[in-house]
């Protein structure tokens, strides 16, 4: 990087960088203002991106374009869109409880979108994969029937346990506790192991996207710094 010949905003650039990587770098010092600042900094671009996005890509098109140049129908619809979204709006309001019903709407709509999408995207593949881990037919030729044999009882006995462990039906009995059968007690045991196992998994890729960021930042830091030393001296 020459910064005399170089862009100047590029280098404006990987200065902030630079200073917000230090400034949350200032953590491990623990909790100060100039981490505070930068979180506050970051918080602030996330949400003036995600508004811009929001007008850019849902309000202009979908609500202000069809209102002026679209046809009657596409006019209407766009006004019967708009009146939940100004009762949303009453939310920050003390008029607040005006715009529940649009919020019960809002949640119901995403709540069955991501049932939708929990059945189709993971529930059924859940089920053929495990159907298609124990079918002969799809042993692959170049390995061991054994090996996939026991790949796919092991995915069996996963999925099967790990549905019963979330199973909290119980007998009533009267003047005692309402427990689970001991036979889905034991049962669910294996289970949390494999959500042990699972969630460890899970932790061990987030460690590892963390350590790699980490690793990222400070090789940006030393190149940032080793650049500018070496302008430096090449000044002289």
């Amino acid at each position: 990087m020459n910064i005399a010949t170089g862009n100047l905003l590029d280098f404006i650039g990987l200065a902030l960088g630079f200073l917000l990587t230090i400034l949350i770098f200032s953590y491990f010092l623990g909790d100060n203002p100039f981490f505070r600042l930068a979180v506050h900094i970051f918080i602030g671009v996330s949400a003036a991106y995600v508004a811009l996005i929001t007008i850019n890509n849902v309000l202009i098109p979908r609500l202000i374009l069809p209102v002026i140049n679209g046809t009657q129908g596409e006019r209407l619809l766009s006004l019967l869109l708009f009146i939940p979204s100004v009762f949303i709006l009453f939310k920050a309001t003390p008029l607040h409880k005006a715009g529940n019903w649009s919020v019960a709407i809002l949640v119901g709509i995403g709540a069955a979108a991501a049932i939708g999408g929990a059945i189709t995207g993971t529930l059924f593949p859940q089920i053929l994969g495990t159907i298609n881990s124990v079918d002969p037919s799809a042993y692959a030729i170049t390995t061991s029937r054994w090996d996939q044999a026991i790949n796919g009882f092991i995915i069996v006995v996963g999925t099967v346990t790990t549905l019963i462990y979330f199973h909290f039906g119980t007998r009533e009995q009267t003047g005692q506790v309402n427990e689970r059968l001991p036979i889905i007690e034991k049962i669910s045991i294996i289970g949390k192991v494999f959500l042990a196992i699972t969630f460890g998994a899970l932790y061990a890729g987030v460690y590892l996207s963390s350590l790699a960021a980490l690793v990222e930042r400070i090789t940006f830091l030393w190149e940032f710094l080793t650049n500018i030393g070496f302008t430096l001296f090449s000044s002289f």
